[in-house]
């Protein structure tokens, strides 16, 4: 059985509602987690929909764990996880489970996989500016970490890696969970030929001839923090802690003064530090 598990936040129905109903004709069991202040209406009545609502929110990573364990009841499989802003073809989830199912005949230690990533912005493949892939298998090319819309999970193997980390509650929570899989010498891959459009971020900007995502004033507070905690992990590799840590200084100038609600951000980009230097973890709400 497959599974999947939808994380909601004051969709845009127009978007979110096609994947819904492209995931139901696809799936065994859907697990829609709705972090928004108010129930989205979604109008769906479906013997195989659970649908839970946290008008507090959270945050991301317990909203995948709620998921997970709702398809693991069910006794699926596999589990994908997808985020309202994406968009997938009709045989998504067929495609990444044969996947799957061929990793596992063939006895090869993949716990996730995910497809190919297309910026909505931009039509364009996302492709990492610093971790090399090594395509190891003919559709598969192993990396050291995935994002988390679009990942399917192979759910035998989640008590033995654990669940998503709720402390980091949003960003840095889908590639802290594959590097702790990677510590247990599991691979995380990409599939070659799959591929699925994603909105990245709000907006895109160009500083210095760099173009970068843009998001919300909160959001950079979850950002500039969870760096902190992270970079102190053995397990996280020291590409991702040196290449972000240098670049905390040029995002803060960015985001300090050539954005809109400049002071807002600073605010939250401050307490992201201080908490981050303190350990302080959890959602923000219950630290300010």
């Amino acid at each position: 059985m497959i599974g999947a598990t939808i994380i909601l936040y004051k969709p845009e129905l127009t978007q979110t509602l096609p994947l819904i109903l492209s995931v139901l004709e696809q799936v065994d069991v859907l697990s829609i987690v709705d972090n928004s202040p108010v129930p989205t209406e979604l109008s769906l009545v479906h013997d195989k929909l659970h649908y839970h609502h946290f008008p507090n929110n959270i945050g991301i990573a317990a909203a995948h764990n709620i998921g997970l364990r709702d398809l693991k009841a069910a006794d699926c499989e596999y589990g994908i996880l997808l985020d309202q802003d994406s968009s997938i073809d009709d045989d998504f989830a067929f495609r990444l489970s044969s996947l799957m199912v061929a990793s596992r005949i063939e006895k090869r230690p993949l716990v996730a996989i995910g497809p190919r990533i297309i910026c909505s912005f931009t039509d364009k493949t996302v492709k990492p500016r610093v971790q090399r892939e090594i395509s190891v298998y003919e559709d598969l090319v192993c990396v050291t970490q995935i994002i988390s819309s679009g990942m399917m999970i192979d759910l035998s193997k989640l008590d033995r890696i654990g669940f998503k980390d709720e402390s980091l509650f949003i960003d840095g929570v889908d590639h802290e969970w594959c590097w702790r899989a990677k510590q247990l010498n599991q691979l995380v891959a990409i599939a070659e030929k799959v591929e699925m459009v994603h909105q990245l971020g709000d907006a895109r900007h160009k500083f210095a001839g760099v173009t970068y995502k843009v998001g919300s004033p909160i959001r950079l507070y979850y950002q500039f923090r969870n760096i902190l905690i992270l970079s102190r992990r053995g397990y996280v590799p020291w590409y991702w802690k040196s290449r972000n840590l240098m670049c905390m200084p040029i995002r803060f100038f960015a985001n300090a003064f050539l954005q809109t609600n400049r002071l807002m951000r600073i605010k939250f980009m401050c307490c992201g530090v201080i908490d981050g230097l303190l350990k302080r973890d959890g959602s923000f709400h219950e630290n300010w």
